[in-house]
């Protein structure tokens, strides 16, 4: 489970920012931003999945689902919860050490707080970092935490607003979404030249303008959600 757009330029979209900033602490920042992979049993422990069945069980629950008659839903939940297997940890790696440094006010002090940090966790975390996009790094941050006191249907029209930006605010040619999606998908080379290229090169005014809608909020395309 994982929401890497960081990598390709992008944003943690359709509602990405919504339940990123509703997990625990300062893990949402951290997944955001990193574009970290969670497996079954972190997923969990993140809060983002009820429960870990092996894979190899999936077609007997899958048959046994079919075939027995449940009452109702909640009935069919608590017998689901019943086949979940035991975590092997109480918790999610490195929590303390996302939570001091992704709860810092911006992406270069969280980089700069990993860099100075000394321990592997730390330096992996800012290497990924390095190699995300920078510009992308900044609107992430921003993006979660103005998502904390938003409802879905407001967090969904500022992602929709922020995507418009991802393809016009700059011309298509400079797009970090564009050459995003080129390194990794169409040339497969691995090696976008973002725009700028460090996290300190980024202009506050830039990642501004991402959150300054497009349309009016009568013409907004998602203007009747609530």
């Amino acid at each position: 489970m994982a929401m890497p757009e960081t990598n390709i330029g992008l944003f943690p979209d359709v509602g990405g920012g919504y339940f990123l900033s509703r997990c625990a602490g300062r893990l949402g920042e951290y997944l955001g931003l990193t574009g970290h992979m969670l497996q079954g049993e972190d997923a969990v422990h993140a809060g983002l999945a009820d429960g870990l069945v092996a894979s190899g069980k999936l077609a007997h629950l899958w048959q046994t689902l079919i075939e027995t008659p449940f009452e109702n839903g909640e009935a069919v939940e608590r017998w689901v919860t019943t086949r979940f297997d035991h975590l092997e940890r109480t918790s999610l790696p490195h929590r303390a050490e996302m939570d001091t440094a992704f709860a810092l006010p911006s992406v270069g002090e969280i980089l700069h707080t990993l860099e100075s940090s000394g321990d592997e966790w730390s330096a992996h975390t800012a290497k990924t970092l390095r190699q995300r996009s920078p510009l992308m790094l900044h609107l992430v941050l921003e993006q979660i935490r103005r998502a904390r006191s938003m409802g879905l249907a407001d967090d969904l029209r500022m992602e929709r607003d922020l995507v418009r930006h991802c393809f016009a605010l700059r011309p298509v040619s400079q797009s970090e979404t564009v050459e995003g999606i080129r390194a990794l998908a169409v040339d497969k080379d691995h090696q976008p030249k973002w725009q700028p290229a460090k996290v300190e090169e980024v202009d506050a005014a830039e990642v501004a303008a991402f959150f300054v809608s497009p349309w009016p909020a009568h013409a907004h395309p998602l203007r009747e959600l609530n």
